[in-house]
């Protein structure tokens, strides 16, 4: 522990400290603590914050915690605290952003065909609400629409994951051919060439029906996206780090 960065080491213990505490509380946690589709009831602004810190399962955790000392801490020694911390929750932000936008669109294009068709706002928000509907409105919109939709309106975002990959595309862009072992197969690849793959895997994956799991693909992009235009302009702009200080 003692040669892990300063601000890592916090951002540890923060995160192990809310998923032990949310083991106790559970769905409560979930409720207050992870980030819920803008426009449910359950949202809270400070969600926005407090969902980078809800992990999922303890694999969950893990994986993103291995990610955050192996990637963040070459990043924190370069950059310093205030710089990183600005970076990290940057990057986090940029992927709730575009993870509640990708959920608004799944939402309102099912509503505005509906709406179309008589289905007033009140009808349609009775159907997120309790997932049930008459079953003639499926001449219009498909079930899996409705399902979608559904889901999005009461999902729950919760993990570091989006900040996880705006930290890998800066560790990519900063040391592009330092050697990483992949686990499966066992070989090494160079970090410019596995960053742009993972992120490839999440537009995918985000676009197309195959499935993965319960993963928030576009808060991967998101945070990749926000961490990449971060990480270019600060390269471009070199003069201005006097502000970190």
């Amino acid at each position: 522990m003692n040669n892990i960065p300063e601000t890592i080491k916090q951002l540890l213990i923060i995160n192990v400290l809310f998923f032990i505490g949310s083991q106790f509380l559970g769905g409560l946690a979930n409720d207050l603590l992870a980030l819920h589709y803008f426009k449910n009831q359950k949202f809270i602004t400070t969600q926005l914050l407090t969902h980078m810190f809800m992990h999922g399962n303890f694999y969950h955790i893990l994986f993103n915690m291995f990610g955050l000392w192996m990637f963040g801490s070459p990043l924190e020694r370069m950059w310093g605290r205030k710089k990183f911390l600005f970076f990290y929750f940057s990057s986090g932000l940029g992927a709730a952003a575009l993870q509640l936008l990708f959920y608004h669109y799944q939402i309102s294009s099912v509503f505005s065909i509906l709406e179309m068709n008589g289905i007033t706002e009140s009808g349609f928000q009775n159907i997120l609400n309790s997932a049930s509907y008459n079953t003639s409105i499926l001449q219009y919109v498909s079930e899996e629409s409705l399902t979608s939709a559904y889901a999005s309106y009461n999902s729950s975002l919760v993990g570091a994951s989006g900040a996880i990959y705006g930290i890998l595309v800066a560790f990519a862009y900063s040391f592009p051919n330092s050697e990483l072992m992949l686990l499966f197969p066992p070989i090494p690849i160079k970090a410019k060439f596995l960053v742009p793959g993972l992120i490839l895997l999440d537009v995918f994956f985000g676009f197309s029906s195959f499935s993965m799991g319960p993963i928030a693909h576009f808060a991967h992009l998101g945070g990749a996206m926000v961490g990449f235009i971060m990480v270019y302009y600060w390269k471009k702009n070199q003069f201005n780090d006097r502000r970190w200080n």
